[in-house]
């Protein structure tokens, strides 16, 4: 592991955590070089599918845009972290478990939708109108009365 201080290759592992979840495991590291430590966090590399653009293109899965997207629609709302965390690797392990090797990124697209629905409306609202690309105030409100509507339903 190289050393994010002086950028030499060896170290010891002082401490390893496995997560709540079992998933990821937390080690503490120590350089050899300059004796400075820090922290890796280690996952197993599942077989992630590709993502198929709108435009063609195809690019590997990256659940680090689906978290940043879904934190910048929760910003400022009362959506802790953790449930973002937790949605975010319910959709990973939705698509990994799809088996499917690619898939479009208008499904990606709709899946967090639905979680976000079940976080937080506001949020669900604004990560709907950027994706959607709403063109003008009327299909803004065809969304809202949709939602409102599945609300008074339930």
């Amino acid at each position: 592991m190289k050393c994010p201080f002086c950028g030499f290759l060896e170290d010891k592992v002082i401490d390893s955590r496995l997560s709540q979840d079992g998933s990821t495991t937390r080690r503490r590291r120590e350089c050899l070089g300059c004796a400075k430590r820090f922290t890796t966090y280690e996952r197993v590399e599942e077989a992630l599918p590709l993502v198929a653009k709108k435009d063609g293109r195809r690019e590997i899965f990256d659940r680090t845009k689906i978290l940043n997207g879904i934190m910048k629609a929760c910003e400022k709302r009362p959506v802790s972290l953790d449930d973002i965390e937790k949605a975010v690797a319910r959709l990973e392990t939705r698509f990994i478990d799809s088996g499917e090797r690619e898939i479009p990124s208008s499904s990606i697209g709709e899946a967090v939708m639905e979680e976000l629905k079940g976080l937080d409306e506001v949020a669900y609202v604004r990560f709907a109108s950027v994706y959607r690309d709403f063109r003008d105030i009327n299909e803004f409100m065809h969304e809202l009365k949709d939602l409102l509507d599945v609300k008074k339903r339930t």
